[in-house]
């Protein structure tokens, strides 16, 4: 008889989780195998709601964040992580015992053009595909 394997839990944090870790999370929870990984976004400081042109641009490759709400990066929304990812949040982010920590250096898209937003979007597409790739979590 095998043991079921528990999924690894991966959290995407950054200040507001209203634009970077949201589209991380996403494009993760897209490309990994639900079964070995699964991701959940979270911020230091969240927002009332996800930017417009975050929704718009990620809308553009076909995912709906609409009705994403930002989440405030508590204990909870961390038990049980295996990697945290940072995205700006420095020293706020808190320390998550057990978990890898990773810090992709990425602009925040609140207030930039489109064609900003948007090249933010693809750089963060390609991290989280490599990275996925390299874990051997592809779907």
């Amino acid at each position: 008889m095998t043991e079921a394997r528990v999924p690894a839990r991966v959290v995407f944090a950054c200040v507001r989780n209203a634009g970077r870790s949201q589209m991380a999370a996403a494009f993760f929870n897209r490309l990994a195998d639900p079964g070995r990984a699964l991701a959940v976004s979270a911020g230091t400081a969240p927002a009332t709601s996800v930017h417009p042109a975050v929704v718009q641009v990620m809308r553009e490759v076909g995912v709906d964040l609409s009705r994403a709400t930002p989440q405030p990066l508590t204990l909870e929304v961390a038990a049980g992580a295996s990697h945290l990812v940072t995205m700006g949040c420095g020293d706020a982010c808190p320390f998550i015992p057990g978990a890898i920590r990773d810090d992709w250096p990425l602009p925040d898209p609140k207030d930039r053009p489109l064609h900003e937003v948007r090249a933010i979007r693809d750089d963060i597409a390609q991290l989280v595909a490599h990275w996925v790739e390299r874990q051997g979590w592809r779907a």
